[in-house]
């Protein structure tokens, strides 16, 4: 189990996933009205959070007027997650601490991890015994289970637009759960 407390330090902007020109790329971005509506937030919020580097857009940023910024899904997830800690009441400071912590171990197992808080600290669980070992330890108020908003979001996007990184195509109802299984079933092979 690990924790994020309230450090504000700031970092540079991390990409969500590898780079554009690596393996395992993102082939879809989600513009920001996109973005907004799969993870329940205002636009406001949207580029507030991008301006201060909370949550970048990490297939695309925007490059001054008339650029559209390119959400990844796993941005989305995280745009979420910040969401949801707000909706709870935990101070933004607190949040971008735990956004810097999963940024610095790279946003691996996303989906595989729950998020406890205390209201003031945020600490990461990848295993039910360290969730019930926090509670016990009378710590962790609330929880996010990343894998419930992962689904939330891919239920989102299926319905929503997409955009391929590549040729801009707009992609009508894009599911992010095929190309992850497609990604998945690559990398196995």
């Amino acid at each position: 189990m690990r924790s994020s407390g309230d450090s504000t330090a700031a970092s540079g902007p991390f990409p969500l996933h590898s780079s554009a020109a690596g393996p395992g790329a993102e082939t879809v971005g989600y513009r920001g009205p996109t973005a907004c509506a799969a993870a329940g937030i205002t636009y406001r919020q949207l580029d507030y959070w991008a301006r201060t580097g909370l949550v970048e857009p990490s297939v695309r940023p925007a490059y001054g007027s008339g650029t559209q910024r390119l959400y990844s899904f796993r941005d989305v997830v995280v745009l979420k997650i910040v969401k949801r800690f707000l909706d709870t009441g935990v101070a933004l400071q607190n949040i971008r601490a735990a956004v810097q912590h999963l940024r610095a171990r790279g946003f691996q197992d996303l989906e595989r991890m729950t998020l406890m808080s205390d209201g003031a600290t945020v600490h990461e669980c990848t295993s039910p015994d360290e969730v019930v070992s926090l509670l016990q330890g009378g710590q962790g108020v609330f929880g996010i289970a990343v894998g419930v908003v992962w689904r939330d979001v891919e239920a989102a996007l299926s319905q929503l637009h997409g955009e391929r990184v590549d040729t801009g195509e707009t992609l009508i109802g894009n599911n992010p759960a095929d190309e992850l299984a497609r990604r998945r079933r690559d990398r196995a092979v």
